[in-house]
């Protein structure tokens, strides 16, 4: 049975996914790419870099996977329904490679990407989300993609299998948080910590 899957969704030691005054120049706003150095500096990103815990985690993220469903700030920025000519952050060929669906309340067309991306264009609750993501996926699993909001949505909704967050040791102080309105989270799975050289640690919540 097909699984509801996130990977690599690093958040700050105060429990933001992104920080505050996202924009087309500035996809993580004030955060920049302090949250995602960690993976950056894997094997899996770039060749030549560590091979060690951080790269074993950042390469459980495509394997097996048949669809994603993001919200329309990971594919976008404020304003982004304004210009018929964005076609996403991830340039002409994003990394993704599997149809996309984005959560948004301005549905577009769906946009074809180089490499095996599509774009389609959602205005839908996490459950009429996740079935249009399944017949998408051919039978392989759905990875939800973030942001922190989406993120909260699924998790709220009782439908992700297994979850994996990067707690980098950052304060980002504003943004978005991912962990509000989740209490007691944590008794619906088996959670399991592992620290990194780097830094970071990796929790996993698995059903």
């Amino acid at each position: 049975m097909p699984l509801v899957r996130i990977h690599n969704f690093a958040i700050s030691l105060d429990g933001f996914g992104t920080g505050e005054g996202q924009s087309a120049d500035a996809h993580f706003g004030h955060a920049g790419d302090r949250l995602h150095r960690w993976m950056f500096a894997t094997r899996w990103w770039e060749p030549g870099g560590s091979g060690g815990v951080d790269d074993v985690f950042t390469r459980q993220h495509d394997a097996g996977i048949g669809a994603e469903i993001m919200g329309a700030g990971k594919w976008g920025h404020p304003g982004w329904h304004e210009d018929p000519q964005w076609k996403g952050a991830w340039g002409p060929n994003p990394p993704f490679h599997t149809p996309v669906f984005v959560l948004t309340h301005h549905p577009r067309p769906s946009i074809e990407m180089e490499g095996g991306t599509t774009f389609h264009f959602l205005d839908a609750s996490p459950a009429e989300a996740l079935d249009a993501a399944l017949e998408g996926a051919d039978g392989k699993d759905v990875r939800i993609g973030g942001g922190p909001t989406v993120v909260r949505e699924f998790l709220a909704a009782g439908l992700v299998d297994h979850l994996h967050t990067v707690v980098v040791p950052i304060l980002l102080g504003r943004g978005v948080r991912l962990w509000d309105g989740l209490e007691g989270l944590e008794q619906d799975y088996r959670v399991e910590a592992t620290s990194a050289p780097s830094g970071v640690t990796h929790v996993t919540f698995t059903r």
